[in-house]
């Protein structure tokens, strides 16, 4: 037998006695577990797995020594971007998909109500009322019976399972571990958010770093081509040399407008994910690309568990699926009701009488004997369950594993692949302007001026994606540490409750949870597609 603790019982019923809980057996039923029970579902413990001491690859961006400091919440402003800081800020305040993550929170809280209310006693009241006439020919109709009748009942009725095997108790853990899991989803919804526009925008700056090199590219090929066509004016220069010079710019205008449209659609996917309409958004074009330079505390591997949301929720399932086994394991003992009912009953309006009254009460004890393995089945199903939450669960963490070592080892050869490119770019430069003075002094012709310049471009160009590349990896690596998100940001067990159990007020959104809340009563506000939303 399971016997809750003394100090427990008291603590819960005061708190339903704050509530204004006129009802003894309501706050004994609802609030305690004074009557003795048994949790036929299994002890619960979390795998534990036996990880490397240390990551594989490592990565500029990350300090040398593993640290127990944890990464920042506010990730983003390590970039040192007020616009990028702007977009996050914007997006957090009113991302329609980070919203509903959050209404799905708070539905899960209230069917954990749902749930637990099945324990407290069902009180309900109803009354009718008939007027009946009966034919004066009717066949056997005894004699001296009026032929009109008149009823008028009042009654009420309650209902109470006092819940030995735990079956309801356990099925109101399962949602407050669904619950906890929807605030993890919602933990990865936003980190996912924050990644995303992150990510979005350093490629829209690519592009903008790109759109600078090949603008300045193609107002150099025009001087180019007018220094050529006046040689050629001058017979010193041959229609080839035109051709040629003109094939380049022309190409370098198609790829210049090519990376226009990329960089207009990208700058439309990050207008969605902070709910502006993309006619309603911009951001002002740069010129440069320019690589942040910061670090982060590196952790352990095994610190990862506690530090990826979707690891928390992953686990949060395998809770609920071990919680299954005991719900179902209480189908094999009997299921015992008590019902009381009563009420006054006339054949007019006088119905506060004693003479009037009647009631019942009683109990029913229900034990299937045999139905043909249900039973039986339906626990096997729930171990079966449970153990495939397991092996999504060492999946989740496998997962995890791998997305933090490609990111550190991105982020580690990126970093000196884009150093090198810088190298490249600085000789490909000063080959191109070498070139381009040989040329005009009559010792290089115009193929091999034409190939310097194309290949000073590719360079610059290469660098620039490598660089946008970099910053993506980044945030990558960011956001498979966690993004500084914590397993102690999921809310606890007494704050999934939406609501008191007789409270009648003010119920038109729970208290925020774990940090979550939700637009009630004016969820309208992010109905402007037009403007910015600040938190």
């Amino acid at each position: 037998m399971e016997y809750a603790p003394i100090r427990l019982v008291w603590k819960e019923v005061r708190r339903c006695a704050s509530s204004g809980a006129a009802l003894l057996v309501l706050i004994l039923s609802g609030c305690g577990d004074w009557l003795p029970h048994v949790d036929l579902a299994p002890p619960y413990q979390p795998p534990r797995y036996v990880v490397p001491v240390s990551w594989r690859g490592a990565s500029p961006f990350v300090e040398a020594k593993p640290s127990d400091d944890a990464l920042r919440p506010d990730w983003w402003k390590l970039y040192d971007d007020p616009v990028l800081d702007s977009l996050i800020e914007e997006g957090m305040a009113a991302n329609a998909d980070l919203q509903a993550a959050a209404e799905r929170f708070v539905q899960a809280r209230d069917v954990m109500m749902k749930v637990r209310s099945q324990r407290i006693p069902q009180i309900g009241i109803g009354g009718s009322a008939s007027n009946n006439r009966l034919s004066d020919n009717a066949l056997f109709r005894p004699p001296n019976i009026d032929s009109t009748q008149s009823t008028v009942v009042a009654e009420g009725l309650a209902s109470w399972e006092p819940d030995f095997w735990s079956a309801i108790r356990n099925a109101t853990r399962v949602e407050i571990y669904r619950a906890q899991e929807r605030a993890a989803d919602y933990g990865l919804a936003r980190l996912s958010l924050q990644a995303e526009i992150a990510a979005d925008y350093f490629t829209l700056r690519g592009y903008d770093a790109q759109i600078a090199i090949y603008t300045q590219s193609v107002a150099l090929y025009k001087k180019t081509l007018d220094l050529v066509k006046t040689q050629f004016a001058g017979a010193l220069a041959s229609s080839l040399d035109v051709a040629r010079v003109e094939s380049l710019l022309y190409s370098t205008e198609t790829k210049l407008a090519q990376v226009q449209g990329q960089r207009q659609v990208t700058e439309q996917a990050i207008a969605i994910l902070v709910n502006r309409a993309p006619a309603s958004f911009t951001i002002a074009p740069v010129d440069d690309l320019r690589v942040a330079q910061f670090t982060i505390p590196q952790t352990i591997p095994s610190t990862l568990l506690e530090r990826r949301p979707d690891i928390a929720a992953m686990e949060r399932r395998m809770a609920q699926a071990n919680r299954a086994i005991g719900i179902a394991r209480a189908a094999f003992f009997p299921n015992v009701r008590f019902r009381a009912g009563g009420g006054y009953e006339d054949d007019g309006f006088n119905l506060v009488a004693l003479a009037n009254s009647f009631w019942s009460y009683g109990s029913m004890i229900e034990l299937p004997i045999f139905q043909g393995g249900y039973r039986r089945a339906q626990l096997q199903q729930a171990w079966s369950a449970y153990r495939e939450t397991e092996d999504l669960y060492r999946s989740t963490v496998l997962n995890a594993f791998r997305e933090v070592e490609n990111a550190l080892s991105l982020t580690d050869r990126l970093t000196a692949a884009a150093e090198r490119q810088d190298a490249a770019v600085r000789a490909f430069v000063k080959t191109q302007d070498l070139t381009s003075e040989l040329y005009q002094g009559g010792l290089a012709s115009s193929l091999e001026l034409i190939y310097a310049q194309v290949q000073t471009l590719l360079a610059r160009i290469d660098a620039v994606q490598l660089k946008a590349d970099l910053l993506r990896a980044s945030v990558a690596l960011i956001r498979a540490l966690g993004g500084g998100w914590t397993r102690e940001q999921l809310p606890v067990d007494d704050e999934i409750q939406p609501f008191g159990t007789l409270q009648y007020v003010n119920l038109d959104k729970p208290p925020r949870a774990g940090g979550i809340d939700v637009n009630a009563s004016n969820n309208w506000v992010n109905n402007d597609l037009t403007m910015p939303v600040r938190p």
